[in-house]
């Protein structure tokens, strides 16, 4: 690992403000990345209080391994299962707090040896666990330009989506893949216009990265597990960094906290009555990044941090 990389947690006062922490809590950081927001988590909570931390990164586990705390239990494992380590440690409906922050970590990201980034060349890899899965290279070799078009237009909202996929493919005739900044050539290649605000690789190293990792997929059952492990009155504390990312909170926060409507006039037993889904959760709060973050910590300028509460009639 490179041991000169710099991290700033995003929105780190206002995170710890959001779990409203008590002190003898449990809490849970599902993306402990390198160990920023968790820290800041573990000088809030007293001696009787615990914290679990999740990764899937092998690199990121090193570093929470590193955290002596009898407070502090580093898990290596995707969020979307934290359920069942949760069940084993007998605290389902008593966890006071979890934390998302989503999307990639320092760790990835300025590691050129992990191929995350269009801005160091690396073995086109973008894998968040390296032992598990196919890297990126792989599965552009593999895949049709179908698939791979889908994948840029769907996950990367990217416009040249099928100029793009074309021209990987058509590159895949000759040879693999191999690093960053042979995709990052291709692409500059197959866009016919650009713009100066945004690398034109941008999008397309987002679509590909959140496919590898099936991270949709991950934050969905992630934030619907959240309702299991909370008790009543808990907070779910999610920080977004693209569209994409903040439409599948959003749209989880909005549709559990809404209730289901009888229309007036419609008759319905007692029974049924009872059987009708309640809302779950209560909205607290949107929070953007203020000017002062954002000149400190320039990755935080897309984010988004929504926060929710687990209602106390479910």
């Amino acid at each position: 690992m490179n041991q000169k990389i710099k991290h700033i947690s995003v929105m780190k006062k206002e995170v710890i403000k959001s779990l409203k922490i008590e002190k003898n809590g449990i809490y849970i950081d599902s993306t402990f990345g390198m160990g920023g927001h968790s820290l800041a988590i573990l000088k809030e909570i007293g001696e009787k209080g615990e914290l679990y931390s999740i990764d899937k990164d092998p690199m990121a586990v090193f570093i929470g391994n590193q955290i002596k705390d009898k407070r502090f239990h580093i898990v290596h494992e995707n969020f979307s299962k934290i359920l069942n380590h949760i069940k084993f440690k007998n605290i389902i409906g008593k966890v006071n707090g979890i934390l998302f922050d989503l999307g990639t970590s320092s760790l990835q990201i300025e590691d050129e040896k992990r191929g995350f980034s269009f801005k160091r060349n690396g073995p086109l890899d973008m894998r968040m666990n390296p032992n598990i899965g196919i890297s990126a290279s792989d599965w552009l070799f593999k895949s049709d330009m179908k698939t791979i078009s889908f994948v840029l237009k769907n996950f990367g909202e990217e416009r040249f989506s099928k100029r793009i996929a074309y021209a990987i493919k058509n590159y895949c005739k000759k040879k693999k893949i191999k690093t960053t900044f042979e995709l990052v050539e291709i692409i500059k290649k197959a866009i016919p216009t650009k713009n100066k605000f945004k690398h034109p690789a941008k999008r397309s190293f987002q679509a590909i990265r959140i496919y590898i990792n099936q991270e949709f997929k991950e934050i969905q059952k992630g934030l619907e597990n959240t309702l299991k492990i909370l008790k009543p009155g808990g907070r779910i504390s999610v920080i977004s960094f693209h569209s994409l990312e903040d439409r599948i909170v959003k749209n989880f926060m909005m549709k559990n906290s809404k209730k289901e409507i009888v229309p007036y006039g419609l008759p319905i037993t007692e029974k049924k009555l009872n059987q009708l889904k309640i809302s779950k959760l209560k909205i607290i709060n949107r929070i953007l990044p203020n000017q002062k973050e954002i000149e400190k910590n320039p990755r935080s300028r897309s984010s988004v941090l929504r926060i929710a509460e687990i209602k106390e009639n479910i």
